[in-house]
Order: C-alpha cells, then sequence, then structure tokens
C-alpha cells in the first residue's frame, strides 16, 4: 500500500453516496431499528434477492433460533465482531460485520467467505471508482462507514509536497500515529521492508506512464517487529492539463491470506515430500466428471514415464496383472459409487514384464451440503510384505509336512522297529544256546541276524539322513580335538578291518576343528567304514589332517580301493545309489554319504572328493578351524544315580508288548544280581514304582493308557519316587523323540531294538559288573 487522503467531516450529498455505494462491489446494506432491511445496494441483492428490502433480516438470512437469538445479542451490544451464518436456499456462507448509525439502525456489510479474493476485487474496484468519482479528500459519511466496514485504507501521495495523508484503517495498517498533517514519504519509506522499496518505487513510475492504475504488494514493519502485507493499487490524479499532482489508491491487508497461503504451500511440500520417501503416490478423482489427476509417483508405481494427464480407466485397467485385473475394475467402480473409504490389493504388470503388489486406499470428499463430490486416495508398493507374507505360508507349509513327515516316520521306526527287536532278541538269545556254534542251524540263525541288522541299519539310516535334512538334528558346534575323538572310534572298526584285510593308518591329527563331536564322530566313521569294506583285499586306509593356507583346515581320508569313474562320481552323494556295487554282497544302504555331505555342510563346511579307478579314492573335509577356542571338557556318559548296599537290586519295567517284555527279562536272568518286575501299562507302573520304590524303572514310550511322557511326570511329582532314575526304552529313535524325552528328565534313552552287549554293558556301569 502507500498512503491515502485524509477523509474530513463535511457531509456529502447523500444521492451522490447512494449512487457510489450502489456501485460497488461489495454487498453494503442498512437494517433499520426493528431489525428490517431499510436499503441494500445492489451486490447485497444479489445474495439476499431482489425482494429483500423491508422483510426482517434474520428471515432472510436463514438463521435458526439460536443464530437469531446470538445476532439479536450482537446487535443490541452494537458488537462490531463477525458473525457467520448460512444463508438460504442459496446455501453459501457469510461474514456479516455491523456498525451502529444514529438513528437506532446499523450499517451492514456481507463479504461471501468462501470467495478469498472477494475483498481484495472489492477495494481494487473501489479503487476504480475512487479513480472516476475524483474523490480527493471529501467523503460523505456514508461513504467513510462503507470504507471502514469493509477495511480498505485509503491514501493521497501529493507530489509536491512528498507528504502523504492516509484514512483510520491506512494509519493503523502502517502502525503509526494518526497526524492532521499526514505525514512525510520518507517516513512512510522508513518503515517498508528494504527489499520492497525497490519494486514499489518501480510501480510508481509504471503508474506515471499509465493512464490506469497500478497495482504492488509490499510489507510494513510494525511497532512489534513483525511485517504485515500490503496489496495497494494507486492510480495519478493530473490536472486539466494531464500534469501529474498526486497519487491516489486503496490498499487491504493480506497477511492473513499470505500466511494461509504459505501455510498450505508449506504443508503441501511437507506432505509431498512424506509421500515421496514412503513412496505412496496420490491421485484425485472428480466424481462430477472432470476428470482424475496423479501424481509423478502414481506413474512410478506402475513402471511409467509421468504425463501431464491421468490415464483413463481402461488405461488403468491394463497397467493390472489380467487375473487380477476383473476384480480391481469392481472394486473400483464399487469404491466410487461408494460414501465410505475404500481400498484394494493388486498386481501390476509393468512394461519390462516384471509384477508388484500395490496397495490403494481412498476416501470420499463432501461439500457444504455432505454431498461426495470428489475422492482421494494413496497407492504404494506392498511387494517385499507380499512375498515375505508368501515366504512365510510356504515356510509353514512346510514346517507342517515335516511335522507330519517326522510323525509318520517316527511311527514307522515304532512299527517296524518293535517287531524286530522281537527278531534280533530272540536270535541273539537263541544263537547264545545253541550248544554246536558251527552247526547249520546256527549258521541259519547268524543269517536271520544279519538280514535283520541290515533292515535295522537301514531304518537307521532312512530316519538319519530325513532328520538331517528337515533340519531336527540340531548342531553344536565346538573345537573338538580331532586326534582323541579318532583313537576313541577306531576299536569300533576292528572288526570290519579283519573282515576286509584292510588296515587303517594315522597320519598327523594334531588339529582341532570347530564342529558339533557326535557329528563329526559320524562322519568319519561312515568315511572309513566305506574306505574299508570297498577296498582291497590287503589294502590300506589313511587318515590325517592339515591346516590350510587360506585358512581352516582340511580332514584327509584316502583309500587304495577301486576308485570311481567320472559316471560314478557324478551320482555320488545321492541317496540309496550304490554306483553298481548293490549286487557284490558288500552290506550298505547308499545312504551314509548322502547324510555325511549334509552334516558338513551343517557345520559349516565341505566335501571334495578325487578319484582314480584301480587306485583309490580321497575324501577330504573341510571344516572351520577351531583352535583359538578353549576346548570343551570331554564328555562322559552320564549314569544315574542308584542306591549303595548289597540287596539285590530292583528293576521295574513299564512295557505293554509281551514279546519286548520277554527279551528283558531273558537278559537279566544272567544277572542273577538284579530283580525284574514287570508292568503292562502306565497305570500299573505307577502304582508299582510307588509300592516297591525300584532302584532304576525302565520306561517305554508308548503304553495303552498313558504315553510315558506322563508316566514321567507323575513320578517326578511325587516326593516318593521323584528320585528315582528312569530310562527310556522305546522303538521311537526320531531324534526329535529322543530330545523330548531327554528334556522331560529321563536318566539315558535306549532304543529298540535292542544291542544285547550294550545293554549288558550299561548295566554294568550302573550296577556293577556281576560278582562271581
Amino acid at each position: 500500500m502507500l498512503i491515502s487522503p485524509n477523509p474530513v467531516d463535511s457531509a456529502m450529498p447523500a444521492q451522490r453516496a447512494r449512487a457510489l455505494l450502489d456501485a460497488s462491489p461489495s454487498a453494503l446494506a442498512w437494517l433499520g431499528a426493528d431489525g428490517s432491511l431499510a436499503w441494500a445496494n445492489a451486490a447485497a441483492l444479489r445474495l439476499l434477492g431482489d425482494a429483500a428490502v423491508g422483510r426482517p433480516l434474520a428471515e432472510l438470512l436463514g438463521l435458526s433460533p439460536t443464530d437469531r437469538r446470538a445476532w439479536q445479542d450482537r446487535l443490541d451490544g452494537i458488537d462490531t465482531a463477525p458473525l457467520t451464518v448460512q444463508v438460504h436456499p442459496a446455501g453459501c456462507w457469510l461474514r456479516l460485520r455491523c456498525s451502529a448509525l444514529a438513528d437506532g439502525g446499523h450499517a451492514l456489510d456481507l463479504l461471501p467467505v468462501d470467495d478469498c479474493v472477494q475483498a481484495q476485487t472489492a477495494a481494487h474496484r473501489l479503487s476504480d471508482l475512487l479513480e472516476v468519482s475524483r474523490v480527493r479528500g471529501e467523503l460523505g459519511s456514508q461513504l467513510a462507514l462503507a470504507v471502514d466496514l469493509v477495511g480498505i485504507a485509503i491514501w493521497r501521495h501529493d507530489l509536491a509536497t512528498d507528504r502523504v495523508q492516509l484514512n483510520d484503517q491506512a494509519w493503523n495498517m502502517v502502525d503509526l500515529e494518526p497526524r492532521a498533517q499526514g505525514l512525510h514519504i520518507d517516513e512512510l519509506a522508513s518503515v517498508m521492508h528494504p527489499q520492497d522499496l525497490p519494486r514499489v518505487l518501480e510501480s510508481a513510475r509504471a503508474a506515471l506512464q499509465s493512464s490506469g492504475p497500478v497495482d504492488v504488494e509490499s510489507r510494513y514493519r510494525r511497532r512489534s517487529g513483525d511485517f504485515r502485507h500490503i496489496l495497494a493499487r494507486r492510480a495519478v490524479e493530473r490536472d486539466s492539463a494531464g500534469r501529474p499532482l498526486a497519487f491516489i489508491g486503496v490498499g487491504i491487508d493480506i497477511t492473513e491470506q499470505r500466511s494461509a497461503s504459505l501455510a498450505l504451500r508449506r504443508a503441501g511440500e511437507r506432505i509431498a515430500l512424506a509421500t515421496r520417501g514412503a513412496g505412496l503416490g496420490t491421485w484425485e478423482a472428480d466424481l462430477r466428471g472432470q476428470g482424475h489427476a496423479w501424481d509423478e509417483q502414481m506413474w512410478r508405481l506402475f513402471g511409467r514415464e509421468p504425463r501431464p494427464v491421468a490415464p483413463t480407466l481402461d488405461e488403468r485397467m491394463a497397467f493390472v496383472h489380467p487375473e487380477d485385473r476383473d476384480a480391481a475394475f469392481r472394486q473400483t467402480t464399487d469404491t466410487m459409487a461408494s460414501d465410505r473409504a475404500g481400498g484394494m490389493e493388486f498386481r501390476a504388470r509393468w512394461p519390462d514384464g516384471s509384477l508388484h503388489w500395490l496397495a490403494s486406499r481412498s476416501a470420499p470428499v463432501r461439500d457444504e451440503a455432505g454431498a461426495v463430490v470428489r475422492r482421494i486416495g494413496v497407492v504404494w508398493d506392498i511387494t517385499e510384505a507380499r512375498n515375505a507374507e508368501i515366504a512365510r505360508h510356504e515356510r509353514e507349509i512346510a514346517r507342517r509336512e515335516s511335522q507330519a513327515k517326522s510323525q509318520f516316520l517316527s511311527r514307522v521306526s515304532h512299527e517296524l522297529r518293535t517287531p524286530l527287536n522281537a527278531v534280533l532278541g530272540f536270535t541273539q538269545l537263541l544263537i547264545d544256546d545253541e550248544t554246536e556254534p558251527g552247526s547249520m542251524r546256527a549258521r541259519r540263525l547268524h543269517h536271520v541276524r544279519s538280514a535283520a541288522g541290515q533292515l535295522l541299519a537301514l531304518i537307521d539310516d532312512v530316519l538319519d539322513l530325513s532328520s538331517v535334512e528337515s533340519g531336527e538334528v540340531r548342531i553344536a558346534l565346538a573345537p573338538v580335538p580331532l586326534a582323541p575323538l579318532v583313537a576313541q572310534n577306531l576299536p569300533l572298526l576292528e572288526p570290519l578291518q579283519r573282515a576286509h584285510g584292510v588296515a587303517v593308518h594315522c597320519g598327523a591329527l594334531d588339529v582341532v576343528p570347530l564342529a558339533d563331536p557326535t557329528r563329526l564322530r559320524q562322519v568319519l566313521l561312515n568315511l572309513l567304514s566305506n574306505a574299508i569294506k570297498y577296498n582291497r583285499a590287503g589294502g590300506s586306509v589313511s587318515i590325517d589332517a592339515r591346516q590350510r593356507s587360506g585358512g581352516g583346515l582340511v580332514i584327509s581320508v584316502r583309500d587304495t580301493g577301486r576308485g570311481m569313474d567320472d559316471e560314478q562320481m557324478r551320482h555320488l552323494f545321492e541317496p540309496f545309489n550304490r554306483l553298481g556295487v548293490e549286487h557284490e554282497g558288500i552290506a550298505g544302504t547308499g545312504i551314509g554319504l548322502a547324510i555325511v555331505k549334509v552334516l558338513v555342510e551343517r557345520m559349516g563346511g565341505s566335501v571334495h572328493v578325487d578319484s582314480t579307478p584301480g587306485e583309490g579314492t580321497l575324501f577330504e573335509l573341510r571344516l572351520i578351524d577351531g583352535a583359538s577356542e578353549p576346548a570343551p571338557a570331554p564328555a562322559t556318559d552320564a549314569a544315574p544315580a542308584v542306591p549303595s548296599g548289597r540287596r539285590r537290586r530292583q528293576l521295574l519295567y513299564i512295557e505293554d508288548n509281551p514279546v519286548n517284555a520277554m527279551i528283558v527279562v531273558e537278559l537279566l536272568a544272567r544277572r542273577p544280581d538284579l530283580e525284574l518286575h514287570c508292568a503292562i501299562d502306565g497305570a500299573s507302573g505307577i502304582a508299582m514304582t510307588t509300592e516297591r520304590l525300584p532302584d532304576l524303572v525302565l520306561l517305554d514310550m508308548q503304553l495303552p493308557d498313558v504315553d510315558g511322557h506322563e508316566v514321567l511326570r507323575r513320578l517326578r511329582a511325587d516326593p516318593r519316587t521323584a528320585s528315582i532314575p528312569v530310562i527310556a526304552l522305546s522303538a521311537n529313535a526320531m531324534p526329535s523323540d529322543i530330545e523330548r524325552a531327554l528334556a522331560a528328565g529321563v536318566a539315558d534313552y535306549w532304543t529298540k531294538p535292542l544291542d544285547f552287549r550294550a545293554f549288558m554293558a550299561s548295566l554294568d556301569a550302573l550296577f556293577g559288573p556281576l560278582q562271581g
């Protein structure tokens, strides 16, 4: 803004004032003392209706009873604070200001709230009106009142004296004390923002060169230190010869509009930044038929370069995967017809053929009457979340399948081991009772035991391979000194060495791999036994170890056997593939090497093979070096504590299968220092344990009434039986079954079929050897 003429109190002729007010774009009116409309200009009549004069204003505005009381209270208190009401039937929102008149009536200013430029336009038009009317310093009281209601600053800058006259609104806007003589232009310039002064001077020069008004926006510093934004329009007042005499103009305070606009822009920028950062695309649909709008991210989410115009519905559906297209179309049309929030998920096919999962959510936007006129929404990529969900689902399916397989194998194992226990048990008893070891009957019994043993080995290998592949076998890595591990297990191979005439040699074994001791032992026994079985008579097997130059270590098992060709090497680790030797009478199942490979890889290592037909084979286990880790203390087999004393020791066997019980009875008959009692189910077993308090309980884990876990729980809950050692004796040989039982508190877990030697050796360890 820049300065207005100072109004004087001399009255302007009423006819002229009314004509000016009637020509004003602002809606102005007079209200009589009775509350009815006494006069309204053309702009007000357009808002209130041509027949508005003479009718109560409350009726014209369609005020509710509450609003009518508030309006009347403000009139009675001559309160000029704005009141916002809704006018019917037009339905637009108005802001009303009123000022008391001397005759008891009120002057009104009506401003549509939803038109944010209404006041600015009115000010500019009033400036044009003042220019045309050549109003210099004499404003009628009625026009001055109208100007005050609209909040317009009016000013005049005398070019001869550089003094500026302002009305009250102008003085307030620049926050200077009003003076009758006005102020010098330099003083006004001193409160203007320095960055705006060049622009204001340029607008003054432009006005001098123009025959019409010139607009300029500038900032003025108030005494509080903040700045007010003023939009001013100036025109040049000239004499009859056309020489410039003064600038006259009007101005309005647009600080609130600028602040709102800035806040809105910043909010928009923040929202845009947040949506870009989150990968959100935004869209808008005008339900009145004025089309769609997409931001750039929307195009990116569909793998397309942004275009200025949003795609049509057909184009959007073409972006969707064909299998999802019908559902997406139905959901889209249903959502657009709904007045509620909605959403969907679908796959988008990019031009490169890749598929991306997208999620869309939208909400309706209503007008003042509550009708849904637009819909806004967001879209984002959920491909990773969907893939993770699919992976979780697949893992869950695999887990359930693994559990079902484990349960099946456990059941099969139990059902096979139970009769095998009888076959092997009674065959061994018959062999032990045979008086002629070399007789035909004895040889036949040995064949039966051998065949049953091969069947048991096959069952064990299948269960072991299944457990390892499914991840059920737990691998506990620790530094394992190799030399003592090999030394402990070589005696187990001596019968096989003698049978095949093969010698085993140990080289340097002073290494400490990081491995699971039990599983490393299993791997080495498998490799060494294969090297012996598939060797030549008089051949040899060597085992040694060394550090690798690139880190880690290598354990080598070399034989002088038949070797393998390239075709055999390609199938070496396939389960049940014995590479053509299955008809040569050599015992085996073809599963051992498959187990070796999986176990070594589970321990973080790898298996490498080099073989030459007719010369032999070299297996190398490449493992992590665990020498830097502290070596664990040697593991010892824990034996249950058995009460001391010379009395005959009491054993209780809880077993529902009479054949299995009979075998244990036959074996315990060889230990007259041990007394065996049998119970046929869980309930009787618990009762007999409580009554007899045996030194040891042998417990079958599958019983007809309750399982072995429940029997163990009840025995541990009773103080009388809580400390009695319990050993599980079961045909359930799955690792998960064994781990569960050990975790529940059994002292040990012996699997069926029983190894007679191991069984009797365990009894010797528990109770001491039989005294002669």
